[in-house]
Formats: C-alpha cells, structure tokens, sequence
C-alpha cells in the first residue's frame, strides 16, 4: 500500500505542477507546445523513476529473503525509495510554490519562500 500512496502523490504533484506551469504560461502569453511537450514529458519521467525507485525497493527485499539479510535489504530499499521520493517531492513542491508566485504577484511571501530554493530556481531559469 506504501508503494500505491508514494506513486499517487508524486503523479498529484506532477499534474499540479504541469497545471501550474499551463496557468503561468497563459497569464503570460507564453504557451508553447513545444514547452508543454517537454513538461509533459519530464513529468512522465520522473514517474518512471519513481516507479524504478519502487521497484527497487521491492527486488532488493526479494534478494535479502533469498540470502538471508531481508532486514538489511528491507532498510536499502526503504531508503532508496524515500530518498527518491524525498527529492521529487520538494522540487515539485517548490516549483509549484514558483509558479503560483508568478501567477500572483501579490503573494510575495512565496517569492521569498522560493528564494532560499535558488538553487532549483536558477535551473528551472536555464531551461
């Protein structure tokens, strides 16, 4: 069932990201399907690899049952798919927050929030 809730939320958060993304885009009269295609599939992506960090939690259980150390194997694969989870959650979230506050100027308590993310800012600004 964890497997079911962590891929459930990251394809909310990548919907709601590529929703976002849309709005802000409109509102600046700046939708291109060139730049909704390479969205659309970077979300698509980052389900894939959330389904690999799933499935990888899942095969290295298998393997510890097999040689004994299904403990030890339980915990590699626990943090492997929380660690994937962990970092495709906040960069959606913190791309949404971005989005929302280009879409609404007037929430300047996001772009302050977005600030200490320069990092993901600076790179989302490249591409």
């Amino acid at each position: 069932m964890k497997y079911i809730v962590m891929l459930m939320i990251v394809i909310g958060l990548a919907l709601a990201d590529f929703a976002t993304g849309w709005i802000k885009a409109y509102c600046k009269g700046d939708v291109r399907s060139s730049k909704m295609r390479k969205g659309g599939l970077n979300k698509l992506a980052e389900i894939v690899v959330m389904g690999v960090a799933i499935g990888s939690e899942i095969g290295f259980e298998q393997l510890g049952h097999y040689y004994g150390h299904s403990e030890l194997a339980g915990i590699a694969g626990t943090i492997t798919a929380l660690a994937v989870f962990g970092y495709i959650f906040t960069m959606e979230v913190v791309s949404i927050l971005e989005n929302y506050g280009e879409i609404n100027p007037q929430a300047s308590w996001i772009n302050k929030i977005v600030a200490k993310f320069g990092v993901f800012k600076d790179k989302d600004k490249e591409d």
